[in-house]
């Protein structure tokens, strides 16, 4: 009955025999216009959102549960679970798409990908055989200059002490979501040790492994050529500050992400960004924010040292703060810019964000770098060792 129903308003279902759609799907939060089904495919969940021109399973099935979709996405094959995908994202054959996953505008994925808890920023482009699963990236102002990871890539993110705290911040919120600046490359056959942060402008050449952070704009970096084989301890942790820090600031960009979703997002409000999918970018981003909480929790309690004695006080933070909009000034200000540039122009996200001025984006950046700043100095005051004072290097 309800594939009838879909096909009467007007979805394209070349097969429909070959359609599972769940009994708890509201086939009203599936567009009519242009959006097409193809064999195999299997559709579950309650908030699952597909909107105008979609198309799922073009090069094999696809299995859809509680996910939101934009217009003109393309999900070619494979299994997507609670993830959200703006305006032209695609995802190739074979992926695996998994809890906590947000791909912006234009966002794209070759065949055979992997991720979770992963949110890429327009444009963010992953070629085939890939695991980048906890990471956040950005960086790049279009289709044409976009940040990159190349084929046969892994983000490294479980330890031999058999923890996640490592999430990795690849490029920044702050000025990341203004569209114009340096992409980042991360070259094919190579691997990045969680946590890391790397500065926009970064270039790791292809196969290298890389273990450090790189705070420094538009360095080009090799690996390899280098080996060694010392004793391992089980439990032994080693740059346990350098680990606690990246994940600190890692959660603070999120927190910082969260407030860019609820006070710029909903400006562009309109027939193909309906509330329901903003609704499900704050969902999966609330989700991937109790997920590194839960991670760096986890990994806390297993140090014998004052980070499991402080960690108490530590998620205290995280959980009274978390609401913290940065400075209001500064916040009303850029949502000005923001406002008029839409009356302007109209709710096109990616042609506004790049429209604006680069002083007054430089504004919106300020303010979301307050934001992180702000979890900074809280860390700063309770651990004075660990957050050193980075004026000079994105936070």
């Amino acid at each position: 009955m309800k594939i009838e129903k879909l096909i009467e308003k007007g979805v394209k279902i070349p097969n429909p025999g070959s359609i599972d759609i769940g009994d708890e799907v509201d086939i009203e939060r599936i567009s009519g216009n242009g959006a097409v089904i193809y064999s195999g495919c299997k559709i579950y969940g309650k908030s699952t959102l597909i909107l105008r021109g979609a198309k799922l399973g073009y090069e094999g099935p696809v299995t859809l549960e509680n996910c939101q979709i934009g217009p003109e996405v393309e999900l070619k094959g494979g299994f997507f679970k609670e993830a959200v995908f703006l305006k032209k994202a695609v995802m190739g054959s074979g992926a695996q798409v998994r809890e906590g996953t947000i791909l912006e505008e234009e966002a794209s994925c070759a065949h055979t990908v992997g991720l979770k808890q992963t949110i890429l920023f327009p444009f963010v482009t992953l070629g085939s055989l890939i695991n980048f699963c906890d990471c956040l990236m950005s960086g790049g102002t279009s289709r044409k200059d976009h940040s990159e990871v190349g084929s046969s890539y892994i983000h490294f993110n479980y330890t031999p002490n058999q923890d996640k705290a490592t999430a990795s911040l690849i490029g920044d919120v702050p000025k990341g979501v203004m569209l114009n600046q340096r992409p980042v490359f991360l070259g094919g056959q190579g691997g990045l040790v969680g946590p890391c942060r790397l500065a926009f402008g970064t270039v790791i050449a292809a196969g290298s492994i890389y273990r450090r952070d790189e705070l420094r704009p538009d360095r080009m970096i090799f690996e390899g050529g280098r080996s060694g084989n010392i004793p391992f301890t089980p439990g032994l942790y080693l740059g346990v500050h350098r680990i606690v820090t990246n994940n600190i600031i890692y959660i603070a960009n999120l927190f910082a992400l969260m407030q860019w979703y609820r006070q710029i997002r909903p400006q562009f409000v309109s027939e193909e960004f309906p509330e329901a999918l903003l609704d499900g970018l704050k969902e999966k981003l609330a989700s991937a924010i109790e997920e590194r909480i839960r991670r760096l929790k986890a990994f806390c309690q297993q140090q014998e040292d004052r980070f499991s004695e402080q960690w108490p006080k530590m998620e205290e933070i995280f959980r009274s703060q978390q609401n913290y909009e940065g400075d209001a000034r500064l916040r009303d200000n850029f949502l000005d810019k923001v406002r008029q540039a839409v009356s302007e122009s109209g709710k096109d996200y990616i042609s506004v964000i790049k429209a604006i001025a680069r002083k007054d984006s430089e504004i919106g950046t300020c303010w979301l770098q307050g934001i992180v700043a702000h979890f900074a100095a809280e860390f700063r005051f309770l651990l004075p060792d660990i957050l050193p004072n980075e004026d000079n290097a994105p936070l």
